[in-house]
Parts: C-alpha cells; sequence; structure tokens
C-alpha cells in the first residue's frame, strides 16, 4: 500500500463558494464590477509572447509594486495570489513540528497551508469577532515560527487598532516571523488601523502580504505578493514554484498598479454600500461586527447553514460557516438589496 503523510489524509480540501449562472455571487470577496479598464485594454491587445515562458523573477512586476510601496525591489517576492505566497512564507521559516499562530476563526487556507509544509497549527480563539492578540502573544512558545495576523480579519471583517498592533509586534521575539495579511487593505478606514507596509516596515521580522484579487479586480488571473526585509524575501522567492506566475497575469497586475483613480472609486462604492447594508441589517436585529472588508459578518450559529440554503435558494450566492456564521460579499447594489430581501423574508419564515 502506497505510504501517505498522515497530516494531509485527515486534512479537509479548501471548498471553493457555488458557481451558479445567473446568481448574485456574494460569496467569495471579489470585485463586482468586473476587470479595470487598462487590465481590459490589456487584455484585447495581441498577446503574442505567451507562447514563452514567462520572466520566472517577474522582473517588471517586482519593481513596480516595489515602486508602489516604496521599497527596494529585493524586499518584494510575488506568487499566484496571496494563499501561494503564504505557502512559500511557510516553506522558508517552517522546519517539521514548528509551530504557526493565526486568529481562529480566520483565513480558511491557514490551517491547510501550514499542514501542507510540516507545520503544527496552533489556533487563538477570537475575542468579539477580533483577532485577540494579547491571547496570540502568550501562545508563543521556543517552537513558535510563524504568526499570521488577518487584517482585516477573514471572515469577520474586524480590523485591529495601530496601538495593539504595534504592542503585539514589540511582545513578540524577533526570531519569529510576523505575516501581516492585509488582503483586504484598500477597503479600510485610515483611522480605523495602520498601513503594516508603513508603520512596520523596519521591523526585522514583519513582513506584509497583499493581493491584486480584491480591490484589483484580477482574482482569475491569481496574482498576490509580500513586502517584507531581505533576509526573509529572499528565501520566500527560492520557495515560489518556478513559472507560477504567468506573464499575462504579471502584465495584468501591472496595469491594475496604473489605474489607482478606478480603484479608489471602485473602493468608496464598495465602502458606501458595505455601510448601508450593515445598518439595514443591524435594523433587522443582526449583531454585525464593524467591518473594514468587502465583506459583513452574520454570526447565526447553528443557522448558518440554513440561512445560507435560503439565500441560495433565492438565488444570491453566500459563504456559509457551519455552526459559526455566513459571510457575505459586498457586491453591486441591486445584489444588495436581493440579498437584503431575502434576509428579511427568512426572518418573517423563522
Amino acid at each position: 500500500m502506497v505510504a501517505l503523510r498522515a497530516a494531509l489524509t485527515g486534512l479537509p480540501s479548501y471548498i471553493p463558494a457555488k458557481q451558479i449562472p445567473g446568481a448574485a455571487p456574494l460569496a467569495s470577496n471579489e470585485s463586482p464590477y468586473g476587470l479595470l479598464p487598462a487590465v481590459a485594454a490589456l487584455l484585447r491587445a495581441p498577446q503574442a509572447d505567451l507562447s514563452r515562458y514567462p520572466d520566472m523573477a517577474s522582473t517588471r512586476l517586482v519593481a513596480a509594486i516595489a515602486a508602489h510601496h516604496g521599497v527596494d525591489a529585493d524586499q518584494v517576492a510575488v506568487g499566484a495570489g496571496s494563499s501561494e505566497v503564504c505557502g512559500q512564507l511557510l516553506h522558508a521559516v517552517v522546519e517539521p513540528g514548528a509551530e504557526v499562530i493565526f486568529g481562529w476563526r480566520s483565513f480558511e487556507a491557514y490551517p491547510m497551508l501550514t499542514a501542507v509544509a510540516g507545520g503544527t497549527a496552533v489556533r487563538v480563539p477570537l475575542r468579539d469577532d477580533a483577532l485577540d492578540l494579547d491571547a496570540m502573544a502568550a501562545s508563543v512558545t521556543d517552537r513558535t515560527r510563524l504568526i499570521f495576523v488577518c487584517n482585516p480579519n477573514n471572515p469577520t471583517g474586524t480590523a485591529l487598532g495601530a496601538e495593539g498592533l504595534l504592542r503585539f509586534v514589540a511582545a513578540v521575539p524577533e526570531r519569529v516571523v510576523i505575516a501581516v495579511d492585509e488582503a483586504y487593505r484598500e477597503y479600510v478606514d485610515p483611522g480605523r488601523s495602520l498601513d503594516a507596509s508603513v508603520a512596520l516596515r523596519d521591523r526585522p521580522n514583519v513582513v506584509v502580504l497583499r493581493t491584486f484579487s480584491k480591490a484589483y479586480a484580477l482574482a482569475g488571473l491569481r496574482v498576490g505578493y509580500c513586502v517584507g526585509p531581505r533576509e526573509v524575501i529572499a528565501q520566500v522567492r527560492k520557495a515560489q514554484v518556478p513559472f507560477s506566475l504567468g506573464t499575462l497575469a504579471q502584465k495584468a497586475a501591472i496595469a491594475a498598479l496604473g489605474d489607482a483613480g478606478e480603484v479608489a472609486r471602485r473602493v468608496q462604492l464598495t465602502v458606501a454600500e458595505r455601510e448601508r447594508v450593515a445598518e439595514r441589517l443591524r435594523a433587522l436585529g443582526f449583531a454585525v461586527p464593524q467591518s473594514q472588508a468587502n465583506f459583513l459578518w452574520l454570526p447565526l450559529g447553528r443557522s448558518s447553514a440554513a440561512f445560507a440554503q435560503h439565500c441560495l435558494a433565492g438565488a444570491v450566492v453566500t459563504r456559509p460557516f457551519p455552526d459559526e456564521g455566513v459571510r457575505v460579499t459586498i457586491g453591486r447594489p441591486e445584489q444588495n438589496d436581493a440579498f437584503l430581501d431575502l434576509t428579511e423574508k427568512w426572518l418573517t419564515s423563522s
């Protein structure tokens, strides 16, 4: 009989959201406004170089990201989405049996990627739907190698205050790498939380993860990156699968970075809708946490699966976390209205 890794045989697979033609896709936190104009123009142009291998170093993209953040190119590592970059980081710093700390519930991929890398996941319960930084710091042991700080947290949408995050980073030993996952940074009110890529830039053990899948609307092309200390980034680059970031994805990400005005306009639309939908849900009696992302969290407990199925029957796809809650992406106004109508019907039928 073939010998397989025990750590993987019992590991659940990542389950993507349902894709149903004609339904409102409010499950995967994608941008609802389609491709950015600059990216759409790029894709309409001839791409003769796609018959050749991509630039494995993503030289132009890395340079564009470095300029965007005001850092040197050797402080940037890229990958096929921030999920792959998380995996690269894990393989760079985690040895078999080493511990990886993260809040729970948080990004679903953390425990899966940790197991694949041979690490031991340490889940620290949330407090009031937010990361409990004090408990996470107290969980550090001699075996801890990496801490994921999802900010804003997925799926609850809550963001950490600047003072608490700075205090946490100061409390963690420098031998432990802290990965601040800012996949939803563009949607954060600047007064609510610090930009880790700026405020923690000089910390020798802090890397910041970002993605082009959300505000930049490139979920289907898979581009993510991290910014951090040169010594760490050099190892993260080594862990990237060769040629994982295709030529078209690299070009699209560069184009997206150059369309900053349109990105900001779309973010403002989403934030306005987020606040409108949240206000309505709270008026209906739902305890919706203050979100700083492009989604909302409904802590419905045991009713979560049934509520999501009710929405699905009404052609709105949400993301249930059984016995915990339901995450709802902020879509276009008409999609959000369809969700709110279904929510009111749920309350009436219940």
